[in-house]
């Protein structure tokens, strides 16, 4: 299949999304703050069940890991956008049916592309505990003195944070694009992503800028033990939709570069 138009873009495009996702949140907040809460209820489940099973040290990155899965619990967030864009009339029956639509759809096989990524990312952060502090148990105040207090625990964070950027990198530069696209248009995953990619490669330096700004406001929803995720997650989820919108031309774009 075809891949689409693109569009450049530039470093400044990243705070504007930002701000228009802001703009649709204000608009219509009572759907992003119901999902984006269902979404923290899960994160705190995890942790429940880590500190349960006594393994905190996963804790970290399974928090940092739910970014890889996040872009499609945001099809509700981009149907949202996409209503409020055109002017459609928006109810819970739409926004949900959206969602459950997708798993009919290529957005699916995505998903289940950004799983597997989540479950590998967990797995490694496994081996990297094990190659630093072995097979002994340890209770959640021993492993936090571990880490700071430790050679083996800084070396832990750095190696653990390196392997966590990497993976998020590539994660990022498949589904950047790609979920929003899967949602408004006919098309298949694979070239989703080779768009995805593509826009990426294309708008290096924008991109990155982009991936900071993602990462900084997740971080925030980190520090907060994912209170504030009912807020910044829709925020994000609108603001991607967005960022595609000025990546990927449409036909009332006639000046959309081609790439």
């Amino acid at each position: 299949m075809q891949i689409p138009a693109m569009r450049r873009i530039d470093v400044s495009t990243g705070p504007i999304c930002l701000l228009l996702g802001l703009r649709d949140f204000s608009d219509a907040p009572k759907y992003g703050f119901v999902l984006g809460a269902v979404y923290a209820l899960g994160g705190w489940l995890v942790f429940a069940l880590l500190f349960w099973l006594s393994m905190p040290y996963l804790a970290y990155p399974a928090a940092l890991g739910f970014a890889f899965i996040a872009p499609f619990i945001a099809a509700g967030f981009y149907e949202v956008s996409r209503r409020l864009e055109t002017g459609q009339p928006l109810n819970w029956e739409i926004v949900l049916g959206t969602v459950w639509q997708q798993k009919g759809r290529d957005m699916g096989w995505m998903a289940l592309v950004t799983g597997f990524a989540f479950f590998i990312w967990v797995d490694y952060a496994a081996i990297i505990f094990l190659l630093f502090f072995g097979l002994k148990e340890l209770e959640p105040a021993a492993f936090m003195q571990a880490l700071t207090g430790t050679w083996n625990g800084f070396y832990f964070i750095l190696l653990g944070n390196i392997a966590g950027a990497v993976m998020a990198m590539i994660v990022f530069s498949l589904t950047v694009i790609s979920f929003p696209l899967l949602m408004d248009r006919e098309i298949d995953f694979a070239t989703a992503m080779t768009t995805s990619v593509k826009a990426v490669i294309a708008n290096p330096l924008a991109m990155m800028v982009w991936a900071v700004i993602i990462g900084l406001c997740l971080f925030t929803t980190l520090i907060s033990l994912f209170i504030t995720l009912p807020v910044v997650l829709p925020v994000l989820g609108h603001a991607t939709w967005h960022m595609y919108r000025k990546v990927i031309a449409h036909a009332e774009q006639p000046e959309a570069e081609r790439l």
